[in-house]
């Protein structure tokens, strides 16, 4: 077990841990501690306690000292240089023409380094500036970018609920909220509702979502079929998540009564959802899509008697007028003797076809063939 003390190093900053020592230390005192950015200044948060060491990586540094008036006169010395650094750092950012915004500057306790916290869209090469800072306060320079929720966290402000932000009261982390809170807690979707300072979704809505989460399993979802303990069926119209009361629509003679009740006085099984069937959508909905087949039909049969019309129109068309067909007759037989032959395939030459040769000519000499078999001694074949 180790005795440590909780320390916080910057307002809005995490709780580090520190062995006090012999130092006699109250909540709310100014200390001197060594942290991994030097020598700082921070205020106790807690009173000495032990802790199992199982939870530190390494053994807790001890606290330096408790701070004297000499230190308090420093610190304020060193918020007043931060605010001409800040003022400074500002203008050379004009000057480089830098797509960044400039948060805060701020001084460890010695005053070995000086940190600018900035934000931007993106990446930004500020080795220029950084050159320029380190000239004129000759003093290591680190720039460091945050995003819009460390920079609310630093500057602070006030909520809608009225008090201090959140997370710059005593909020360490920011822990991942998502929409699923805000509906699990029946909010508006509204984005300006549910949206903190940073524009960011609240973080206190993380705070609650443990309990709406025990409180919606004990009650039915909206649209889910209950009944009643003296035998009523009903649909679950509205659920008070807080109150533990639920309003149910219940259909009397084709009408709607409500009422209200505890979800104790409901019969329901918890965590199964059954929705309600309605038989009157589903017969107007197979109505509305029997209407749509019959006038599809509809509109399939005009068209087919528009087209049978148009080609009784144009076969009366041509039997009404006979000269159409013997132009196109006549056409065709001067073409037919335009080509010689026709369209006869047996009578149609092709082009660049050579004519048979003749072996026997009429002049009764012998081809080369023939004299050849003369020769050998065989007698050539005649028809």
């Amino acid at each position: 077990m180790a005795n440590v003390i909780g320390v916080h190093l910057r307002n809005g900053g995490k709780i580090q841990y520190y062995d006090p020592g012999d130092n006699e230390i109250r909540m709310h005192d100014h200390v001197i501690v060594e942290s991994s950015r030097g020598v700082e200044y921070g205020m106790a948060m807690t009173l000495p306690r032990e802790v199992d060491d199982k939870h530190f990586k390494s053994a807790p540094k001890k606290i330096i000292r408790i701070a004297t008036e000499a230190d308090d006169a420093k610190n304020a010395e060193n918020r007043e240089k931060e605010d001409e650094a800040y003022r400074v750092c500002k203008k050379k950012i004009l000057e480089h023409e830098l797509d960044m915004k400039l948060v805060e500057a701020e001084y460890t306790f010695d005053r070995n380094k000086l940190i600018f916290y900035f934000t931007a869209d993106g990446r930004v090469d500020f080795r220029e500036l950084v050159k320029d800072l380190a000239g004129i306060f000759r003093t290591r320079i680190e720039l460091r970018q945050i995003g819009v929720r460390d920079e609310t966290k630093i500057i602070g402000g006030i909520g809608i609920c009225g008090r201090e932000l959140c997370c710059r009261s005593y909020l360490e982390d920011f822990a991942p909220v998502s929409i699923k809170m805000a509906k699990e807690q029946n909010l508006s979707l509204n984005p300006t509702k549910i949206s903190g300072v940073c524009g960011r979704l609240m973080c206190c809505l993380k705070n609650e979502e443990e309990a709406y989460e025990y409180l919606n399993k004990k009650l039915p979802r909206k649209g889910d079929e209950i009944h009643t303990k003296d035998g009523r069926m009903g649909e679950v119209q509205n659920v008070n998540i807080l109150r533990q009361r639920v309003r149910v629509i219940f259909e009397v003679n084709d009408q709607r009564e409500v009422e209200e009740f505890n979800a104790e006085d409901l019969v329901y099984e918890p965590g199964v959802h059954k929705k309600v069937k309605h038989n009157k959508n589903q017969n107007q909905n197979q109505g509305k899509s029997q209407d749509k087949q019959e006038t599809r039909d509809n509109k399939k049969d005009s068209k087919r008697d528009n087209r049978q019309s148009s080609k009784k129109d144009t076969s009366a068309k041509n039997n009404g007028n006979p000269g159409n067909g013997s132009n196109k007759g006549q056409k065709k037989q001067g073409n037919e003797q335009g080509n010689g032959e026709g369209n006869n395939p047996s009578t149609h030459k092709k082009k660049n076809h050579r004519p048979r040769r003749n072996r026997n000519k009429g002049n009764g000499e012998n081809t080369p063939r023939e004299e050849g078999r003369m020769k050998e001694g065989k007698p050539s074949e005649t028809k």
